[in-house]
């Protein structure tokens, strides 16, 4: 009897290790390695790209015969190409939609007959709970085929992901695992139990055990926004808040005892009345309770910023929120947008416009090249001595709609002409001709449309100079300029555009 009763046993004991691996096969089946071939811009010459680079990252396989995956794996791919687990074959394949901004990006292949044979793999419908068993799939370095490790889930917060460098406000939920993730595994899933709970994104250099996940809760939100082939980025709220822990405060603002919330510190500028004023404090937003951190209680052991909600709750463009406004409780509908780009954007996965006149490079400023001299700790500090734009109003919207900085992206090209002339690099365009220049391709505009014999630029600087040159001249050195130096084109195709509408005129 005890003979038997063992041999049933083992039988079942087999089915399960054999149901465990055919499930574990199910999912390693899903994830694939992303293989990029990469060409960064170089901003400070603009008319050209980097050497290229190699880079491999993670994939996994989603509803709709797709493959999702970090950005910053195949940001500026000149070519990508995925390979499935245990497979010899790469297959080609596009970036059909990327986020900077969430890190996420989804790839198509030429040939739809691999997903026969790799379903999609499911996402969570529920974020997990602290504590849970995570597993984390993907192709760190260190070897070729696919890794698994084991850890659990840690944390859940709600924070800026890093690549929003030009401060949009944009920013994300995000799981804290203590699962080993390295270089490479990132675009892999996190999976809890059968089902995906994020994406692997990134780790905190420096210390050990700590690594995030992009859950579910926002590649969701993703998804649906570019179901039109197109991201329009996440609603937020760019209102500058304070906390309502001082007693002071609290007394200054005549509230009762048993109210808390998030106070306005600076509300955003929003057409109408219908927006948040100064000393507002929000109490609810939806039918959540904040509290005097801004944060919601997110199931039993969580709490986060408030305005993880703003996602979900946004109706029509408008978050219900309930604020106290001169101690009295009051209920409104706070409009609100997609993060938009801010004077100074981040070249978001596209390459930089310019525009050559005569020795000189033009080209707008965005974060990439602020942070190239952000890096050089000499020019760094002649950028703030000379009270540039491009520290001052490093963070600022537009003020008024287009509004971009130009600079000049380079030391001039050597020519006669600029004979005498400083060095320019760096340093912003403020006026051609005594108008003010609004953008790059109000300078083409300016430039194509001049009559006038002689072209004048000023910058921004107590330290600068007012730059002279002949227009005709100028116009007749630039192509030997560009073949002296190896420049293929006069300008970006934007802005080349932009001056050829001359011909018609």
């Amino acid at each position: 009897m005890r003979s038997k009763l063992v041999v049933v046993m083992l039988i079942a004991g087999c089915a399960g290790v054999s149901e465990a691996q055919n499930e574990a096969a199910g999912l390693e089946n899903s994830v694939v390695k992303v293989f990029s071939s990469m060409r960064y811009p170089d901003p400070y010459k603009p008319w050209t790209k980097q050497a290229p680079s190699e880079a491999t990252g993670s994939g996994v396989v989603i509803p709709g015969n797709r493959i999702l995956t970090n950005a910053h794996v195949v940001m500026f791919a000149s070519e990508v190409q995925v390979r499935a687990n245990q497979s010899g074959n790469k297959l080609t394949a596009r970036v059909e939609t990327l986020a900077r901004d969430m890190d996420l990006a989804i790839l198509k292949l030429e040939d739809n007959e691999f997903f026969k044979d790799h379903p999609p793999l499911p996402c969570a419908s529920t974020l997990p709970e602290i504590k849970d068993a995570v597993m984390a799939f993907g192709y760190p370095v260190g070897g070729d085929s696919l890794s698994v490790t084991k850890g659990i889930v840690s944390r859940i917060d709600f924070s800026p992901y890093g690549y929003d460098p030009a401060g949009t406000g944009a920013a994300g939920l995000r799981i804290q695992v203590d699962a080993a993730i390295n270089p490479g595994n990132s675009g892999g899933p996190a999976v809890v139990g059968d089902k995906m709970i994020g994406l692997a994104f990134s780790s905190l250099g420096g210390a050990q055990n700590i690594s995030y996940i992009i859950p579910c809760a926002e590649i969701e939100p993703y998804l649906k926004d570019v179901a039109d082939g197109r991201y329009d980025g996440k609603p937020v709220m760019t209102d500058r808040l304070q906390t309502l822990e001082n007693a002071a405060l609290r007394t200054f603002l005549k509230l009762p005892k048993d109210a808390q919330g998030i106070v306005v510190d600076e509300p955003e500028k929003r057409p109408g009345d219908g927006g948040l004023r100064k000393w507002d404090v929000i109490t609810k937003i939806g039918a959540n309770a904040v509290d005097d951190q801004g944060m919601i209680k997110l199931g039993a052991n969580s709490r986060v910023g408030f305005q993880y909600l703003v996602q979900s709750v946004a109706k029509d463009g408008k978050v219900p929120l309930t604020v106290i406004r001169d101690s009295k409780p009051l209920q409104i509908d706070l409009p609100v947008r997609a993060a938009r780009p801010g004077l100074i954007p981040s070249l978001d996965g596209n390459y930089p416009s310019y525009f050559v006149y005569g020795p000189i490079v033009f080209t707008s400023a965005s974060t990439e090249y602020v942070s190239g001299f952000m890096r050089n700790q000499g020019l760094g500090n002649m950028l703030g001595i000379m009270t540039s734009s491009l520290i001052k109003r490093m963070l600022d919207a537009p003020a008024f709609p287009g509004e971009s900085l130009v600079v000049v992206a380079a030391p001039f090209f050597p020519h006669r002409l600029a004979q005498g002339y400083s060095n320019p690099m760096g340093l912003v365009l403020q006026k051609v001709n005594g108008t003010p220049v609004k953008s790059l391709s109000h300078l083409v505009e300016l430039l194509r449309d001049q009559t006038a014999e002689f072209v004048t630029f000023e910058f921004e600087g107590i330290f600068t100079e007012t730059l002279v040159f002949s227009h005709k001249e100028m116009l007749a050195a630039t192509e030997a300029i560009l073949t002296d130096n190896g420049v293929r084109s006069q300008g970006s195709p934007d802005t080349l555009a932009i001056w050829n509408q001359k011909a018609t005129r």
